[in-house]
């Protein structure tokens, strides 16, 4: 498995799985897509390598989302 990088590459492992998400807003998909993550994981699906790096991808991605909502309501 390759080295996830960016967000579209965790939506694409999950897709491996007959995950897809699309809840509407940007950061509840990103906290949806880890959820998901977290239930793959627990049940034995993904290796903890692969767990770990897409889980630091969204960790990434959603402390993204909330400095620009900080951002827009200080606008």
């Amino acid at each position: 498995m390759k080295t996830l990088k960016t967000l579209y590459d965790v939506q694409q492992l999950l897709k491996k799985y007959g995950i897809l998400v699309h809840v509407g807003k940007r950061k509840w998909d990103i906290e949806l897509m880890a959820i998901e993550l977290d239930n793959l994981y627990k049940a034995g699906i993904l290796e903890k390598k692969v767990y770990l790096n897409a889980k630091l991808v969204l960790r990434h991605e959603h402390e993204y989302e909330e400095k620009l909502e900080k951002e827009n309501r200080l606008d």
